[in-house]
């Protein structure tokens, strides 16, 4: 049975004035009919608390949410650890000096108020940092590790988190579901479901190490055949930086709303993860509608990127996509790639417009005789950022027919003739050039936005 706390106890645990607490124990946010003391559900339940007033909840909000059981979930998931140690309690039973346990847990972001804590259950993962340290592991690589699983396992728990509220909780709610009988309802779902979830974890991380080793290996062989660096700091490799994005999608999220770009986003997203996965790539990080990817050859990386660039232009009514790469040395770093040659990836992208796969021309030395690739020079560039000039080309299908599409100059989709919804002609003066222009677009709302201010949208 788990130890009870006094209130001054529970105040000392969470930082939260004893004073605060009475006032929450007569809204019936902590404590119980049964006793004066307070428990683990207690201590979820002012954490949580705390979290909502930080982020600017009324009290009194919280407090009916408590008491409808809307947070009956959450509070139980925050209970489940049992018993929990202060660090140094941990660090004692476990023989473990707490100053490299406490940069371990820092280098996660795992704190707890006020201070981190460690539930039985997890004593052992914590005594396998000590193994690790003990066996010569150094502890820059150990945090850097610890940094990347932690970065890699919060986005599936919030993944977890968050789907099951947006497409569970709003069914439960719309059902009228409270109190009891929501949680009954939550806790269905989750024997269900939470014993396939840490299987899944290790397949797919079996599967993600399975690639990694292989990936690896060719370092290794490249190492045999002299082929990179002797000396560098650790973690300088050889690599191809890709930087890939939607050439409109900032007018096309204002033009069409947060929900339609969502959807364009989600099949731009399909289309390069599946171009990078097939070119044995990968994604190292995403933001917006912005990727990063890596490869282990300037050929792949030109091979992918122009294989996306296509599909996406075939795709009907949708944004052009453009891209930058360069190759050369880079830092492995908690797995991102830094330095100066992912700066110039990440200009030369910049710099592309619709439809171009712009690279350097280090990339086009290492693509040489890439089949149905032809590289078109485009000469010395100045970049933002970048103090000496660059030799760009175009890297393009040597194959490539040429289509009619139209772009629509509110929303920057581009459509087929048969796409077009709406039509626009500009007559004489009005163009500023004496002839007749015609716009395209792809629906009436964005022919509406482009008559009531055509100035915005360059009319």
């Amino acid at each position: 049975m788990a130890e009870e706390m006094t209130l001054e106890e529970l105040s000392a645990r969470t930082g939260e004035p004893v004073a605060a607490l009475r006032r929450w124990r007569e809204l019936g946010l902590i404590g119980s009919a049964e006793g004066d003391g307070f428990g683990p559900e207690d201590l979820a339940r002012v954490q949580l608390t705390q979290l909502g007033l930080r982020r600017g909840v009324p009290l009194e909000a919280i407090a009916q949410a408590f008491r409808e059981g809307m947070l009956a979930w959450h509070t139980a998931e925050l209970t489940r650890r049992g018993r929990e140690y202060p660090l140094a309690e941990a660090a004692e039973i476990l023989g473990i000096d707490p100053a490299p346990l406490k940069r371990f847990l820092q280098a996660a972001g795992l704190g707890d108020w006020p201070e981190p804590t460690a539930a039985e259950d997890e004593l052992e993962t914590l005594r396998s940092l000590k193994t690790a340290l003990d066996a010569g592991f150094p502890e820059e690589a150990l945090l850097q590790l610890v940094r990347v699983l932690a970065e890699g396992l919060g986005k599936i728990a919030e993944a977890e988190t968050r789907l099951f509220r947006f497409y569970m909780m709003r069914q439960f709610q719309e059902q009228g579901l409270k109190g009891e009988e929501l949680l009954q309802a939550i806790e269905a779902i989750n024997v269900q479901t939470m014993p396939l979830i840490e299987p899944a974890i290790l397949f797919f991380h079996r599967k993600s190490r399975e690639r990694a080793a292989r990936d690896d290996a060719t370092l290794v062989m490249a190492e045999a055949a002299g082929l990179l660096q002797e000396k560098g700091p650790p973690g300088q490799m050889p690599a191809a930086i890709v930087f890939v994005d939607l050439s409109s999608f900032t007018p096309l999220t204002e033009a069409m709303g947060d929900e339609k770009a969502a959807e364009v986003l989600e099949r731009f997203s399909s289309l390069v993860r599946e171009s990078t996965g097939r070119w044995d790539g990968r994604v190292v990080k995403q933001i917006g509608d912005a990727f990063m990817l890596v490869f282990g050859d300037a050929r792949s990386a030109v091979a992918c990127t122009m294989e996306a660039e296509a599909k996406t232009s075939d795709e009907p009514s949708f944004p052009a996509a453009r891209a930058g790469i360069h190759w050369g040395q880079v830092l492995y770093r908690e797995g991102d790639y830094v330095g100066s040659n992912v700066n110039i990836a990440a200009r030369v992208a910049a710099e592309a417009e619709r439809h171009q796969v712009l690279v350097t021309a280090a990339v086009r030395n290492e693509s040489k005789g890439l089949a149905g690739v032809e590289f078109v020079p485009l000469g010395k560039r100045r970049l933002k950022g970048l103090a000496s000039e660059l030799v760009l080309f175009e890297a393009r299908a040597a194959d490539a027919k040429s289509r009619e599409q139209h772009v629509d100059p509110v929303c920057g989709m581009e459509m087929g003739p048969e796409e077009v919804a709406a039509r626009l002609t500009l007559e004489g003066p009005s163009t500023g050039s004496g002839q007749a222009q015609e716009h395209c677009f792809c629906s009436d709302e964005c022919l509406r936005r482009y008559v009531a201010a055509p100035e915005g949208y360059g009319g």
